[in-house]
């Protein structure tokens, strides 16, 4: 004996007659967990979580085009700044370099350099007149690690030149590995 198999357009009561509402057109109790069930099971009334793979590829692209408009705009900025803090050192040392020479009579030889300007050099005509403490407060290094070079005498009919190579550490270049002076060359 085979037992009959429910067959699956079989009509639900419950659903036939629909649920009984309030006066104010809300269903009831139990009819209101029957038609949750009932609209859960034919997929009408289901809320979608989350956000779906386009949506999140979207909001990826534009975070990317906004990172790409951020370092074009940000990274000249970035080269520009060091260039101009190197001028700002390089004046900076100019200065110290004047106050050495009013202070000694002469600037100090390519041997002593710029470490001069921190410790009175050992071949000083007139030590007692060094500034104690020096003429700077440290020796700052150039915007990319390297020392600030210092050459007597200078270009140009100048008593000293005091410079740095740029980006690429190397003698002369063009743009950012240009070679940067006091005088903006």
């Amino acid at each position: 004996m085979t037992m009959p198999r429910p067959n699956p357009t079989t009509v639900r009561p419950e659903l036939v007659e629909g649920p009984s509402f309030t006066p104010d057109g809300a269903p009831r109790g139990q009819e209101k967990a029957a038609l949750r069930q009932a609209q859960g099971e034919r997929g009408s009334g289901a809320v979608a979580n989350g956000f779906s793979l386009v949506e999140l590829m979207v909001v990826i692209f534009i975070i990317g085009l906004l990172a790409t408009v951020v370092l074009i705009n940000v990274l000249p900025s970035q080269d520009k700044a060091m260039r101009v803090k190197a001028q700002g050192d390089i004046a900076t040392l100019g200065q110290a370099m004047e106050m050495y020479r009013l202070d000694n009579m002469t600037y100090p030889g390519v041997g002593e350099g710029l470490a001069s300007l921190r410790t009175p050099p050992a071949n000083l005509a007139l030590p007692q007149n060094y500034r104690s403490g020096g003429y700077i407060k440290d020796l700052p290094s150039d915007p990319w690690g390297r020392p600030y070079r210092y050459v007597v005498p200078g270009q140009a009919g100048h008593p000293f030149e005091i410079f740095s190579l740029g980006a690429d550490g190397k003698p002369g270049g063009e743009g950012n590995d240009a070679d940067i002076y006091a005088d903006k060359r």
